[in-house]
């Protein structure tokens, strides 16, 4: 039997997928291994075991956990004076793991029956069997280990032929970081980066740092990404965006955090599939509910619910998803006229700037709206006051064109100017802008 689940009857609970060895030749090597008990009246009963016992050494080999607590084992690989076989997966090597109610019944045949055992494969990686790897041109295993260890990739050489095959298939350091939870390395090479390249530096697939980090899981590496500038809808070669990874891999946690930092749920792939379509092919029904309340945001919008609106955003809800002709919240709430919402919904992080289908902003709609109040709160927030729509107009032209004098006065005060090129006049709303 080569793998089992990794509960045993829900007493026992192992965090680790395998053993994995940080090799060195001639040293002892350690790795640690993280049991938990799921029970929550009763002590478990654990009891490890090794195929190869004269090289690997485990402590404690057995013990008991207390209700709902944690235990750290350290499993000892004697040392080696040859490499392994086979790495970075072993080919012999393997560890067992009983637990039991009482520690009479970890060797009886019928309690070990009723509670099946966790079986670990053990795996070899590190610099040593990276180097080893490519030394002989084994890219395959070289590969193998760096899908483990990614923040190994910047200990290969450039100049070297084997090397640099690996590197030309694999990531930049920025992404090895990325992916292996490195904060403190990710945040001193984007630092180094004075022009931000690397921030939007793509691997073979079309995937940035980010792309990676959200499909590990890596929230605080996340954090910094974002924070320090990374593009968040960025599309991979296959049109995903980072929301698209987590949506399928049900990260509802990872979906949230992107959702509130301005992600945009609407965005499809190349095959017309949007982040909501993951999570729900996949049964990932938290997700979809997260994914599916920027809707809720525009539906409170058009009804001018300040109250709900708020209440969706306290629950994470997307605020920059777009219908079918562009439209945002944002866009909806200018045009009517709601100070309230607009403001709410600029707090929150919606792009002020943001531009409908026909290139309208939610100034030129607050402009068309006729509300000089509207006008002013986007004005003093950053809006772009000679923003252009795709027929060349601006919220000048705009104004001008309706006779809204003094909203025009305003923005001649705030340096608005009309278009030098066309001169044209307002463009017609949209029909759903006009309910």
């Amino acid at each position: 039997m080569e793998t089992t689940t990794n509960t045993i009857e829900e007493l026992l609970e192992v965090i680790e997928q395998e053993v994995s060895i940080d090799f060195k030749l001639n040293a002892k090597c350690r790795s640690d291994l993280h049991l938990r008990s799921l029970h929550p009246s009763l002590p478990i009963f654990f009891k490890i075991q090794t195929s190869s016992p004269e090289k690997f050494h485990v402590n404690p080999p057995s013990g008991s956990l207390p209700p709902l607590s944690a235990i750290t084992l350290q499993v000892i690989l004697r040392p080696q004076t040859l490499p392994p076989s086979t790495f970075p997966r072993s080919s012999t090597d393997r560890f067992l793991i009983r637990s039991a109610l009482s520690p009479a019944d970890l060797d009886r045949p019928i309690v070990i029956s009723s509670f099946p055992s966790i079986r670990l494969r053990v795996s070899y990686v590190g610099p040593y069997l990276l180097r080893l790897a490519t030394s002989s041109g084994d890219s395959a295993s070289a590969r193998l280990i760096l899908d483990r260890q990614p923040y190994l990739l910047p200990l290969l050489d450039p100049s070297n032929e084997n090397d640099n095959h690996l590197l030309e298939q694999s990531w930049l350091p920025i992404h090895a970081s990325a992916a292996a939870g490195d904060y403190n390395k990710l945040v001193q090479l984007i630092e180094m980066d004075e022009m931000g390249k690397g921030l939007q530096a793509r691997d073979r697939d079309g995937r940035t740092a980010l792309h990676v980090a959200v499909s590990r899981g890596h929230v605080r590496c996340v954090k910094a990404l974002v924070g320090r500038g990374a593009e968040k809808d960025v599309r991979s070669h296959d049109g995903r965006t980072v929301l698209h990874l987590a949506a399928a891999n049900g990260d509802a946690e990872m979906v949230a955090l992107l959702v509130e930092m301005g992600a945009d749920p609407t965005v499809l792939t190349d095959r017309g599939m949007m982040p909501v379509d993951a999570a729900r092919d996949k049964g990932y029904q938290d997700v979809v509910d997260i994914l599916k309340r920027w809707e809720l945001v525009m539906a409170a919008t058009r009804q001018g619910d300040l109250r709900r609106l708020e209440s969706l955003l306290k629950k994470r809800a997307a605020i920059q998803g777009r219908d079918q002709y562009g439209t945002t919240a944002l866009h909806l709430a200018s045009i009517k006229g709601q100070c309230d919402i607009m403001a709410v919904l600029i707090k929150h992080g919606i792009h002020i700037n943001c531009k409908d289908l026909e290139g309208h902003t939610p100034l030129h709609l607050a402009v068309e709206g006729g509300c000089l109040e509207a006008v002013e709160l986007l004005v003093g927030l950053g809006a772009d006051v000679n923003a252009q729509t795709k027929r060349g107009a601006t919220p000048l032209e705009i104004a001008v064109y309706i006779n809204y004098d003094e909203i025009a006065r305003f923005l001649r005060s705030r340096g608005a100017v009309a278009s030098s090129s066309l001169g044209l006049v307002a463009s017609p709303l949209p029909p759903h802008l006009l309910v």
